[in-house]
């Protein structure tokens, strides 16, 4: 067996590992995804998106390739709006789609993307739907939160002291019996009408860089405060900014993509990681 092909790449710095498997014969397992991601005895990264057609694994999808993403545990997950942006230019790249506006699939559904000459990306990311409101625990300090649902699971708590201060190296607490499969939960503060400022813990991660349904959903919360059915604001995280927009039939996320290497997984390593 040959080295197994990889790509490294980041949007706004939620970092990715992308394995192209055209055919659907690789076996990833939750612990090859764990391995390559761990920032010791991996590649290190936020998740692993590997680049498979739909029937492959299963999905009944009309878009020609599927972004099978996985969280850095190994676990799956719906949606990721920076690891699409990736996954989008990665095809457009290898040649593997021809157009710049097309559609990729996921497990949240299909999401229409558009690949600009500057090779950022805009995604459609459907609804952002404000489903109630919760409580986030930090240390000993408990945050009101606005749940939305953008295929995916959030919790937006919005600040008034800064954000970059608070403490977010332990794993937030939160209402499991609201959230039974975890959650992604954002800190923001707004800084003007049309931009944020937010931190993430992402679910089955912990802190990232960023989180691009992270920042629909702040976008989305806001609004909701606002009593407004649309909104817009650049939102700025630690790995950069995204400009996005909400109303009450859907979503846009536009930022860019970036690759940083590439070259072959060692297939010993492989093997001894599943």
């Amino acid at each position: 067996m040959g080295g197994i092909e990889f790509l490294k790449g980041h949007g706004t710095q939620n970092d990715f590992v992308v394995l192209p498997d055209v055919a659907g014969a690789l076996d990833l397992t939750a612990g090859r995804v764990a391995a390559l991601c761990d920032r010791q005895r991996g590649l290190g990264a936020d998740g692993v998106l590997r680049v498979v057609r739909p029937e492959s694994v299963g999905v009944d999808s009309g878009a020609g390739w599927f972004m099978d993403y996985r969280n850095s545990d190994g676990s799956l997950a719906e949606m990721c709006g920076n690891g699409v942006r990736v996954f989008a230019r990665y095809l457009v790249e290898a040649g593997l789609e021809g157009r710049r506006e097309f559609t990729v699939g996921t497990r949240a559904g299909d999401r229409p993307v558009r690949v600009h000459d500057d090779l950022s990306v805009t995604v459609r990311m459907g609804r952002a739907a404000v489903t109630g409101t919760s409580v986030a625990v930090v240390g000993d300090r408990a945050l009101s939160g606005v749940a939305v649902d953008v295929g995916n699971p959030h919790l937006v708590a919005v600040l008034e002291d800064d954000v970059t201060a608070l403490d977010l190296r332990e794993q937030p607490r939160y209402d499991d019996g609201i959230f039974p499969d975890g959650v992604n939960l954002e800190f923001l503060n707004v800084l003007a009408p049309e931009r944020l400022r937010m931190r993430v813990h992402e679910r089955g991660v912990g802190e990232t860089r960023a989180c691009g349904t992270g920042t629909v959903a702040a976008v989305a919360a806001v609004s909701h405060l606002r009593g407004a059915e649309r909104g817009e604001a650049d939102v700025a995280v630690p790995g950069g900014t995204v400009h996005v927009t909400v109303d009450r039939d859907g979503s846009t996320l536009s930022g860019p993509a970036v690759f940083v290497a590439r070259g072959e997984l060692d297939s010993a390593w492989w093997d001894t990681a599943a």
